[in-house]
Protein backbone atom coordinates (compact mmCIF):
# COMPACT_ATOMS: atom_id res chain seq x y z
CA UNK A 1 0.00 0.00 0.00
CA UNK A 2 1.04 3.56 -0.70
CA UNK A 3 -0.62 5.55 2.05
CA UNK A 4 -0.75 9.32 2.14
CA UNK A 5 -2.15 11.50 4.92
CA UNK A 6 -3.89 14.85 4.62
CA UNK A 7 -6.45 17.07 6.33
CA UNK A 8 -10.16 16.35 6.01
CA UNK A 9 -11.89 17.91 3.02
CA UNK A 10 -15.53 18.45 2.16
CA UNK A 11 -16.93 15.34 0.50
CA UNK A 12 -14.71 12.93 2.44
CA UNK A 13 -17.72 11.72 4.41
CA UNK A 14 -19.41 10.39 1.28
CA UNK A 15 -16.19 8.88 -0.08
CA UNK A 16 -15.48 7.10 3.21
CA UNK A 17 -19.07 5.90 3.56
CA UNK A 18 -18.66 4.01 0.29
CA UNK A 19 -15.57 2.26 1.65
CA UNK A 20 -16.67 1.80 5.25
CA UNK A 21 -20.31 0.87 4.81
CA UNK A 22 -22.60 1.20 7.79
CA UNK A 23 -21.16 1.82 11.28
CA UNK A 24 -20.18 -1.33 13.15
CA UNK A 25 -21.35 -0.01 16.52
CA UNK A 26 -23.63 2.69 17.92
CA UNK A 27 -20.53 4.53 19.14
CA UNK A 28 -18.99 4.50 15.66
CA UNK A 29 -22.18 5.99 14.25
CA UNK A 30 -22.05 8.79 16.80
CA UNK A 31 -18.38 9.58 16.28
CA UNK A 32 -18.64 9.64 12.50
CA UNK A 33 -20.66 12.80 13.00
CA UNK A 34 -17.59 14.49 14.51
CA UNK A 35 -15.49 14.01 11.37
CA UNK A 36 -15.30 17.49 9.89
CA UNK A 37 -12.76 20.04 8.62
CA UNK A 38 -10.13 21.12 11.14
CA UNK A 39 -10.74 24.41 12.91
CA UNK A 40 -9.99 26.44 16.00
CA UNK A 41 -13.45 27.45 17.22
CA UNK A 42 -14.09 24.87 18.55
CA UNK A 43 -10.62 23.34 18.26
CA UNK A 44 -10.62 20.23 16.07
CA UNK A 45 -8.07 18.36 13.98
CA UNK A 46 -9.22 15.78 11.44
CA UNK A 47 -6.92 13.62 9.30
CA UNK A 48 -7.67 11.35 6.35
CA UNK A 49 -5.54 8.43 5.13
CA UNK A 50 -5.65 7.69 1.41
CA UNK A 51 -4.58 4.53 -0.38
CA UNK A 52 -2.95 5.60 -3.65
CA UNK A 53 -3.33 3.01 -6.42
CA UNK A 54 -2.07 3.79 -9.94
CA UNK A 55 -2.08 7.45 -9.09
CA UNK A 56 -5.67 7.39 -7.80
CA UNK A 57 -6.12 8.35 -4.14
CA UNK A 58 -8.97 6.63 -2.30
CA UNK A 59 -9.80 7.64 1.31
CA UNK A 60 -9.75 4.53 3.51
CA UNK A 61 -9.36 5.83 7.06
CA UNK A 62 -9.93 8.93 9.14
CA UNK A 63 -9.24 10.22 12.63
CA UNK A 64 -10.38 13.21 14.64
CA UNK A 65 -9.49 14.83 17.96
CA UNK A 66 -11.42 17.76 19.41
CA UNK A 67 -12.05 19.75 22.53
CA UNK A 68 -15.36 19.55 24.38
CA UNK A 69 -17.09 22.35 26.26
CA UNK A 70 -18.70 19.70 28.48
CA UNK A 71 -16.17 17.43 30.22
CA UNK A 72 -13.21 19.61 29.23
CA UNK A 73 -10.51 17.66 31.11
CA UNK A 74 -9.97 15.28 28.17
CA UNK A 75 -10.13 15.47 24.38
CA UNK A 76 -12.47 13.26 22.39
CA UNK A 77 -10.66 11.12 19.82
CA UNK A 78 -11.84 8.68 17.18
CA UNK A 79 -10.12 6.52 14.56
CA UNK A 80 -11.79 4.36 11.92
CA UNK A 81 -10.08 2.24 9.26
CA UNK A 82 -11.72 0.35 6.39
CA UNK A 83 -11.99 -3.36 7.16
CA UNK A 84 -9.68 -4.42 4.33
CA UNK A 85 -6.96 -1.99 5.48
CA UNK A 86 -6.82 -2.98 9.13
CA UNK A 87 -3.85 -4.57 10.92
CA UNK A 88 -1.48 -2.69 8.64
CA UNK A 89 -0.54 0.13 11.04
CA UNK A 90 -2.91 2.80 9.70
CA UNK A 91 -4.86 3.11 12.95
CA UNK A 92 -1.71 3.35 15.05
CA UNK A 93 -0.21 5.95 12.72
CA UNK A 94 -3.37 8.03 12.77
CA UNK A 95 -3.53 7.83 16.57
CA UNK A 96 0.09 8.99 16.82
CA UNK A 97 -0.77 11.92 14.57
CA UNK A 98 -3.74 12.77 16.78
CA UNK A 99 -1.53 12.72 19.85
CA UNK A 100 0.89 15.09 18.13
CA UNK A 101 -1.99 17.45 17.39
CA UNK A 102 -3.39 17.07 20.92
CA UNK A 103 -0.07 18.18 22.38
CA UNK A 104 -0.69 21.53 20.71
CA UNK A 105 -4.33 22.00 21.79
CA UNK A 106 -4.87 25.58 23.00
CA UNK A 107 -6.51 24.37 26.22
CA UNK A 108 -3.33 22.58 27.27
CA UNK A 109 -5.35 19.37 27.61
CA UNK A 110 -3.81 16.38 25.85
CA UNK A 111 -5.33 13.26 27.45
CA UNK A 112 -7.60 11.38 25.06
CA UNK A 113 -10.85 9.55 25.61
CA UNK A 114 -13.30 7.64 23.43
CA UNK A 115 -16.37 5.39 23.66
CA UNK A 116 -16.23 1.76 22.58
CA UNK A 117 -18.36 -1.34 22.73
CA UNK A 118 -16.82 -4.25 24.68
CA UNK A 119 -15.53 -7.13 22.59
CA UNK A 120 -15.24 -5.17 19.34
CA UNK A 121 -12.16 -4.37 17.21
CA UNK A 122 -12.43 -0.79 18.41
CA UNK A 123 -12.23 -1.88 22.04
CA UNK A 124 -9.22 -4.08 21.28
CA UNK A 125 -7.49 -1.22 19.44
CA UNK A 126 -8.13 1.16 22.35
CA UNK A 127 -6.74 -1.35 24.84
CA UNK A 128 -3.62 -1.90 22.73
CA UNK A 129 -3.19 1.88 22.57
CA UNK A 130 -3.19 2.13 26.36
CA UNK A 131 -6.70 3.50 26.81
CA UNK A 132 -8.41 1.91 29.81
CA UNK A 133 -12.08 1.94 30.88
CA UNK A 134 -13.08 4.70 33.27
CA UNK A 135 -16.85 4.16 33.11
CA UNK A 136 -19.49 1.70 31.91
CA UNK A 137 -22.86 2.87 30.61
CA UNK A 138 -25.97 0.83 29.81
CA UNK A 139 -29.41 1.62 28.42
CA UNK A 140 -31.93 -0.09 30.69
CA UNK A 141 -35.58 -0.68 29.77
CA UNK A 142 -37.78 -1.09 32.84
CA UNK A 143 -41.04 -2.97 32.33
CA UNK A 144 -44.37 -1.62 33.63
CA UNK A 145 -45.18 -2.04 37.33
CA UNK A 146 -41.71 -3.24 38.34
CA UNK A 147 -42.00 -1.98 41.91
CA UNK A 148 -44.73 -1.61 44.50
CA UNK A 149 -46.17 1.90 44.48
CA UNK A 150 -44.92 3.96 47.43
CA UNK A 151 -47.17 5.27 50.19
CA UNK A 152 -46.61 8.91 51.11
CA UNK A 153 -47.30 10.24 54.59
CA UNK A 154 -50.65 9.01 55.90
CA UNK A 155 -51.50 7.53 52.51
CA UNK A 156 -53.95 10.27 51.63
CA UNK A 157 -54.18 12.02 48.27
CA UNK A 158 -53.17 15.31 49.87
CA UNK A 159 -50.03 13.74 51.34
CA UNK A 160 -49.09 12.37 47.93
CA UNK A 161 -49.77 15.76 46.32
CA UNK A 162 -47.45 17.42 48.83
CA UNK A 163 -44.58 15.16 47.84
CA UNK A 164 -45.10 14.34 44.13
CA UNK A 165 -45.33 17.29 41.77
CA UNK A 166 -45.30 18.00 38.06
CA UNK A 167 -42.69 20.71 37.74
CA UNK A 168 -42.03 23.00 34.78
CA UNK A 169 -38.78 22.14 33.03
CA UNK A 170 -37.88 25.83 33.21
CA UNK A 171 -37.76 25.70 37.01
CA UNK A 172 -34.56 27.12 38.48
CA UNK A 173 -34.96 24.78 41.47
CA UNK A 174 -35.04 21.78 39.13
CA UNK A 175 -32.10 23.07 37.08
CA UNK A 176 -30.03 23.48 40.23
CA UNK A 177 -30.58 19.91 41.42
CA UNK A 178 -30.11 18.40 37.94
CA UNK A 179 -26.83 20.27 37.47
CA UNK A 180 -25.43 19.29 40.85
CA UNK A 181 -26.50 15.66 40.37
CA UNK A 182 -24.87 15.46 36.94
CA UNK A 183 -21.66 16.88 38.37
CA UNK A 184 -21.75 14.51 41.35
CA UNK A 185 -22.09 11.35 39.22
CA UNK A 186 -19.39 12.48 36.78
CA UNK A 187 -16.51 12.90 39.20
CA UNK A 188 -14.62 10.43 36.99
CA UNK A 189 -14.73 12.95 34.10
CA UNK A 190 -15.66 16.36 35.45
CA UNK A 191 -18.17 18.35 33.39
CA UNK A 192 -16.70 21.60 34.67
CA UNK A 193 -18.86 24.34 36.13
CA UNK A 194 -22.47 24.06 35.00
CA UNK A 195 -24.54 27.23 35.05
CA UNK A 196 -28.34 27.13 35.23
CA UNK A 197 -28.46 28.23 31.59
CA UNK A 198 -26.15 25.36 30.57
CA UNK A 199 -28.21 22.81 32.47
CA UNK A 200 -31.34 24.15 30.81
CA UNK A 201 -29.79 23.87 27.36
CA UNK A 202 -28.41 20.37 27.88
CA UNK A 203 -31.26 18.70 29.73
CA UNK A 204 -34.39 20.79 30.06
CA UNK A 205 -35.29 23.03 27.13
CA UNK A 206 -37.27 22.11 24.00
CA UNK A 207 -34.13 21.53 21.93
CA UNK A 208 -32.95 18.87 24.40
CA UNK A 209 -36.20 17.02 23.78
CA UNK A 210 -37.35 17.44 27.38
CA UNK A 211 -41.09 16.94 27.58
CA UNK A 212 -41.92 17.15 31.26
CA UNK A 213 -40.65 16.57 34.77
CA UNK A 214 -41.96 14.92 37.92
CA UNK A 215 -40.22 15.61 41.20
CA UNK A 216 -40.34 13.96 44.59
CA UNK A 217 -40.21 16.20 47.64
CA UNK A 218 -39.53 15.51 51.28
CA UNK A 219 -42.52 15.98 53.59
CA UNK A 220 -43.28 19.60 54.46
CA UNK A 221 -41.76 19.09 57.89
CA UNK A 222 -38.36 19.16 56.21
CA UNK A 223 -38.96 22.83 55.49
CA UNK A 224 -39.46 23.82 59.12
CA UNK A 225 -36.84 25.74 61.04
CA UNK A 226 -34.97 28.94 60.37
CA UNK A 227 -38.24 30.84 60.42
CA UNK A 228 -39.63 29.13 57.31
CA UNK A 229 -43.40 29.12 57.06
CA UNK A 230 -45.12 25.77 57.52
CA UNK A 231 -46.70 26.05 54.08
CA UNK A 232 -43.34 25.88 52.32
CA UNK A 233 -42.80 22.83 50.14
CA UNK A 234 -40.31 20.18 51.21
CA UNK A 235 -36.93 20.07 49.57
CA UNK A 236 -36.64 18.43 46.18
CA UNK A 237 -35.20 14.94 46.70
CA UNK A 238 -35.58 13.30 43.30
CA UNK A 239 -36.46 14.11 39.70
CA UNK A 240 -37.55 12.30 36.55
CA UNK A 241 -37.34 14.16 33.23
CA UNK A 242 -39.03 12.58 30.22
CA UNK A 243 -37.92 13.03 26.63
CA UNK A 244 -40.37 12.63 23.79
CA UNK A 245 -37.78 13.31 21.09
CA UNK A 246 -36.40 10.27 19.34
CA UNK A 247 -38.87 7.79 20.86
CA UNK A 248 -40.36 5.72 18.01
CA UNK A 249 -44.13 5.69 18.10
CA UNK A 250 -44.42 7.93 21.15
CA UNK A 251 -47.89 9.33 21.54
CA UNK A 252 -48.69 13.00 22.02
CA UNK A 253 -47.71 13.13 25.68
CA UNK A 254 -44.40 11.37 25.05
CA UNK A 255 -45.38 8.30 27.05
CA UNK A 256 -44.92 5.90 24.15
CA UNK A 257 -48.08 4.20 25.32
CA UNK A 258 -49.60 4.01 21.84
CA UNK A 259 -46.85 1.73 20.54
CA UNK A 260 -45.53 0.22 23.74
CA UNK A 261 -42.15 1.84 23.13
CA UNK A 262 -40.35 2.97 26.31
CA UNK A 263 -40.13 6.62 27.24
CA UNK A 264 -36.59 7.92 27.70
CA UNK A 265 -36.16 9.28 31.23
CA UNK A 266 -33.35 11.01 33.10
CA UNK A 267 -33.77 9.95 36.73
CA UNK A 268 -31.71 11.36 39.58
CA UNK A 269 -31.69 12.72 43.11
CA UNK A 270 -30.48 15.52 45.33
CA UNK A 271 -26.75 14.68 45.67
CA UNK A 272 -26.62 15.71 49.33
CA UNK A 273 -28.92 12.83 50.33
CA UNK A 274 -27.54 9.91 52.28
CA UNK A 275 -27.23 6.50 50.65
CA UNK A 276 -30.57 5.12 51.85
CA UNK A 277 -32.42 8.40 51.24
CA UNK A 278 -31.10 8.58 47.69
CA UNK A 279 -32.08 4.97 47.00
CA UNK A 280 -35.58 5.55 48.37
CA UNK A 281 -36.04 8.69 46.27
CA UNK A 282 -35.07 7.10 42.94
CA UNK A 283 -36.88 3.82 43.71
CA UNK A 284 -40.12 5.65 44.60
CA UNK A 285 -39.93 7.77 41.46
CA UNK A 286 -39.16 4.73 39.31
CA UNK A 287 -42.20 2.94 40.75
CA UNK A 288 -44.37 5.93 39.83
CA UNK A 289 -43.12 6.63 36.31
CA UNK A 290 -42.98 2.96 35.25
CA UNK A 291 -46.27 1.98 36.85
CA UNK A 292 -48.21 1.79 33.55
CA UNK A 293 -45.66 2.20 30.75
CA UNK A 294 -42.06 1.07 30.15
CA UNK A 295 -39.25 3.57 30.61
CA UNK A 296 -35.66 3.63 29.38
CA UNK A 297 -32.83 4.90 31.57
CA UNK A 298 -29.19 5.56 30.79
CA UNK A 299 -27.34 3.98 33.70
CA UNK A 300 -23.68 4.71 34.41
CA UNK A 301 -21.92 2.61 37.03
CA UNK A 302 -21.19 5.86 38.89
CA UNK A 303 -24.94 6.34 39.51
CA UNK A 304 -24.83 4.25 42.67
CA UNK A 305 -28.38 4.90 43.94
CA UNK A 306 -29.96 4.23 40.56
CA UNK A 307 -27.85 1.09 40.13
CA UNK A 308 -29.04 -0.17 43.52
CA UNK A 309 -32.65 0.36 42.42
CA UNK A 310 -32.31 -1.09 38.92
CA UNK A 311 -29.96 -4.07 39.26
CA UNK A 312 -32.44 -6.16 41.30
CA UNK A 313 -34.96 -5.56 38.48
CA UNK A 314 -32.41 -6.82 35.94
CA UNK A 315 -31.83 -9.93 38.05
CA UNK A 316 -35.57 -10.60 38.38
CA UNK A 317 -36.29 -10.05 34.69
CA UNK A 318 -38.39 -6.92 35.25
CA UNK A 319 -35.82 -4.87 33.32
CA UNK A 320 -33.34 -5.60 30.55
CA UNK A 321 -30.33 -4.04 28.86
CA UNK A 322 -31.15 -2.45 25.51
CA UNK A 323 -28.41 -3.00 22.96
CA UNK A 324 -24.79 -3.25 24.03
CA UNK A 325 -22.84 -1.70 26.86
CA UNK A 326 -20.68 1.36 26.26
CA UNK A 327 -17.27 1.82 27.81
CA UNK A 328 -15.65 5.23 28.11
CA UNK A 329 -11.92 4.59 27.73
CA UNK A 330 -9.18 7.09 28.51
CA UNK A 331 -5.47 7.69 28.71
CA UNK A 332 -4.13 7.10 32.24
CA UNK A 333 -4.43 10.05 34.60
Amino acid sequence: MAIEYREWREGDDLALLEVWGGPETVQAGQFRGTLAPSGNSPWRRCIVAEDVVDGVAIPVAAAVVHEASLHPERLWAYVEVARDHRRAGLGSTLLSMLRHEAAQAPSGVSKLRCKVEPGTPGAAFAEAAGLAPIQRSRLIVVDPAPLKLPVFGDGSESAATDQVEDLATGSVELSDVVGRYYTAVHGWDSPGELSVATVQRLFLDDLSGAHGAIVLRAPKASAFGHGVAASRKGRLEGFAISYAQGIPGADADGSGAASGEPTEVFLGHEPALGTEEALTAVRDLLALIAYQHPVMLELDDAMTALRAAVEPLLESGKAHVQGSETLVVSDPV
